[in-house]
């Protein structure tokens, strides 16, 4: 496999494709929809919300915490989880900046 040559692009650009790749899959949608929704952290119930195993939710919880988008905490045997609000704050605004670049125009 090659390699993806990430140093070569901007701070900005590399953490808008982390976010990009962490928003990619429906269930990880789903998944910070069903946060937002409870405003709260959660526990075992995000497996019970989606049609997947539990193996498969934690490393869609995985990709969502690697890009910074959900924070989790250690309660004994199981990792609660809820929106980081700082680095969610911080995506929004990344994303919105991208998009108010493009002033329309000409285009083919």
């Amino acid at each position: 496999m090659g390699l993806t040559k990430t140093e070569e692009f901007t701070k900005t650009q590399n953490e808008l494709a982390l976010l990009a790749k962490a928003l990619g899959h429906p269930a990880r949608i789903a998944i910070l929809q069903f946060l937002i929704k409870t405003k709260s952290c959660v526990c075992g119930d995000i497996v019970d919300e989606l049609p997947l195993s539990q193996s498969t939710v934690s490393q869609h919880l995985k990709e969502l915490k690697n890009a910074g988008l959900i924070k989790g905490d250690i309660d004994g045997p199981s990792v609660c989880y809820c929106i980081d609000e700082k680095a969610w704050n911080k995506a929004k605004k990344a994303i919105g900046d991208l998009f108010e670049t493009y002033k329309g125009g000409d285009c083919c």
